[in-house]
């Protein structure tokens, strides 16, 4: 029974561990990480089709006015987005597509892709994400005291969600990311051409 994937929004606060869980989630060949595009210069290490799927401006632009952008923000003078084929063809090989966004895309694509399930990632409290920053050893006290405040006000955005996972312990995290899309297959409306599978020929 051939099924369409499930497209799958996910959102967090940096240094709640969301890149740990996910890294686990696509140990599962059913879920497919969606791949940004960007018009940066890459990084050093960085390897396109892996971190980005790295563009110039105007091929980007061209993609922005044929339509082909599912969203797309600028960001310090650079576009970065998702195409819209590189989804939908995963989507239909029946893959569940992940696209790791801010809040901000991620009420974009509510708008245009309102079927797409919602999760948002947060850490047990805003102490721990803290100790978490801190303990990285990378970014200044006034860095991390910018992040931490940036944080709060996206956790305030946790309510437009589907659904909320705190990530405490990594495993129960990625049981209940597990969880949320195998309810989610379940769904009537999910499910409609499972139904007419089961009824052919009756």
């Amino acid at each position: 029974m051939n099924k369409k994937g499930i497209l799958i929004v996910v959102s967090a606060p940096s240094g709640c561990g969301k890149g740990t869980v996910l890294s686990e989630i696509l140990k599962d060949e059913s879920f497919y990480y969606s791949v940004s595009a960007a018009t940066r210069q890459p990084r050093e290490g960085e390897i396109n089709g892996v971190h980005y799927n790295f563009m110039s401006k105007e091929e980007f632009e061209n993609h922005i006015n044929n339509g082909d952008m599912l969203e797309y923000a600028q960001y310090c003078g650079n576009y970065y987005g998702t195409l819209k084929n590189q989804v939908d063809e995963k989507l239909n090989e029946g893959k569940n597509v992940i696209l790791e966004i801010e809040v901000q895309g991620a009420g974009k694509i509510r708008k245009i892709r309102p079927e797409a399930v919602f999760i948002f990632i947060l850490p047990p409290s805003v102490k721990e994400l803290r100790r978490r920053l801190n303990k990285r050893g990378t970014e200044s006290e006034e860095v991390i005291n910018a992040r931490v405040a940036e944080a709060a006000n996206e956790i305030r955005q946790a309510v437009n969600y589907d659904y909320i996972i705190v990530n405490d312990e990594l495993a129960d995290a990625v049981e209940d990311f597990r969880s949320v899309i195998k309810a989610e297959k379940l769904k009537t409306v999910c499910s409609e051409n499972i139904i007419d599978e089961v009824l052919e020929n009756a």
